[in-house]
Order: C-alpha cells, then sequence, then structure tokens
C-alpha cells in the first residue's frame, strides 16, 4: 500500500478519479502549509490574500501538470501563454517566497501522481518550520534602527549625543544633515545599532535632555525612504 502511495503514476489517460484525487490532495496539502505559515509567523505578519494563494497555488500546479502531462507541444504553448503576463508586484519577504516555492513543489508532485512524496515532503518540512520558529533560529540580538533628531543651530550634533550613545552603548553613524525651519534648526539622521535589551524610553528621555527637547522620531523597521 505504502509503495503504490509513493509510485509516480505514469499513465497518460486522465480520469476524472484521478483529477479529483490530485485537486484534493494539493488542496489539503496547500491547507497544511497555509497553516503552518500562519502559526510559524510573527503576530500580523501575513494577510488574508496570501493564505488564499497558498491554498490555491498546489491546486493550480498540479492541475496544469496534469494537463500537459507528456504532450511537448503543450508544455511549449503553455510556456508561450505564460510568458505575456508580467507581474507588477514588488519582491517580498524571503520567507514568503519560500513558501510560494514550496506550495509550488507540493502541487508538482501531486500533479505528477506522486501523493505520498508529496505528503511526506509536506509534512517534513512543516515541521521543521516548527523547530525553527520554536528556537527563534536566526534571531538577532540587535536590530539596526533610523534615529531622527532636531537641535539648535547653537548646539555642535557631531559630538552632542556621543555620550548617550556611550553611556547606553549604541553604535550609531551620522548619515545625514539639514537645516530647517530657515536654518534656524538642524535635522540630524543617524542609523543606530540597539539591543533589544535596552530602554528605548530611557535613552529617547537621554536624548531629549541634549537637545532642549525638541522633536525627535525613532523608526523601527527603516526602509530605503526612510534615509531621504
Amino acid at each position: 500500500m505504502l509503495e503504490s502511495l509513493l509510485t509516480t503514476v505514469t499513465n497518460t489517460d486522465l480520469t476524472m478519479a484521478q483529477a479529483l484525487l490530485t485537486i484534493a490532495v494539493s488542496v489539503g496539502l496547500g491547507a497544511i502549509i497555509s497553516f503552518t505559515y500562519m502559526k510559524t509567523s510573527n503576530a500580523h505578519g501575513y494577510t488574508q490574500n496570501f493564505m488564499l494563494t497558498t491554498i490555491l497555488l498546489p491546486a493550480i500546479v498540479a492541475i496544469i501538470v496534469l494537463l500537459i502531462g507528456n504532450n511537448i507541444a503543450r508544455a511549449f504553448s503553455l510556456a508561450g501563454a505564460f510568458s505575456i503576463i508580467r507581474f507588477r508586484s514588488a519582491a517580498g519577504d524571503p520567507k514568503d517566497i519560500a513558501f510560494v516555492l514550496f506550495t509550488m513543489a507540493a502541487g508538482l508532485a501531486c500533479g505528477v501522481g506522486a501523493f505520498g512524496y508529496g505528503v511526506l515532503f509536506t509534512a517534513a518540512l512543516c515541521l521543521l518550520m516548527f523547530i525553527l520558529k520554536a528556537t527563534n533560529f536566526g534571531a538577532k540580538k540587535a536590530t539596526q534602527k533610523i534615529l531622527k533628531v532636531t537641535v539648535p543651530e547653537d548646539l555642535g550634533y557631531e559630538e552632542a549625543f556621543e555620550e548617550v550613545f556611550a553611556r547606553f552603548q549604541i553604535g550609531h553613524e551620522l548619515k545625514k544633515v539639514k537645516t530647517t525651519e530657515l536654518g534656524s534648526l538642524y535635522e540630524v539622521v543617524y542609523t543606530v545599532t540597539m539591543d533589544r535589551s535596552i530602554n528605548q524610553k530611557e535613552f529617547l528621555d537621554a536624548i531629549r535632555c541634549r537637545n532642549g527637547n525638541l522633536d525627535i522620531s525613532l523608526t523601527m523597521s527603516p526602509t530605503a525612504t526612510d534615509y531621504i
């Protein structure tokens, strides 16, 4: 029984029972992968659309493989049809891309009839994701943030906060300086590397004491536009 499940279907004649079984198994594997993604992501770290995609994508890939079969002409026709599609979405998180490839691999296994291998690989990789999540593998103790500080024109911004950075043991690099309020103030932009154990409120209060309680912003997850 086990050997029969792990054997790839090579019959080119597609039957309704085979098609329904393929769709059912691929959707089931997609649901397992989607559930794994939700449970191993940070809170509010996923969207409903992506969850639906991870469920549907294995079935879509499996259907494509079933329809192509061993027909080379169909394969080239399908490649030509897909070549006219243009995706405008920006590249996503590497983890998202990995899960998309994961779902496609599950769909491919179902499409060729290797249901046993599809279930085996899906279970193994999902278990691995849960283990990596539980062990917090790859997490950094320090994170990089963007610190923007407004300082008065009579304050030497280059050395004004050195003592504060040293006291809290924060790595920093001056990235940008510009004038505001018709030249009466300066806006100084730093990249700072902070340990997660640092009390951010105490750090910002120390900065406020140096810049006269003017505007301060600390960006937690900076993007390229935050440096502008």
